[in-house]
């Protein structure tokens, strides 16, 4: 199949299959667009909550 007949979306497909298979632009082959990829919405808004309080929170004991 050529590269003009691909939809954007099996192109990213492809393209992310072969950084797996050569993650030297990473550490172990993820990042943090994988990482949160890979989260729900509702996980990863947690997570950035928790970031947010937690520099607060050191912040205010600086």
């Amino acid at each position: 199949m050529s590269n003009n007949n691909q939809s954007p979306e099996e192109r990213r497909e492809r393209m992310r299959q072969e950084e797996l298979k050569h993650p030297s632009s990473s550490a172990h082959g993820s990042n943090m667009a994988d990482l949160v990829g890979g989260m729900s919405w509702k996980f990863t808004g947690v997570l950035i909550l928790i970031l947010i309080v937690g520099l607060i929170v050191y912040n205010a004991f600086l």
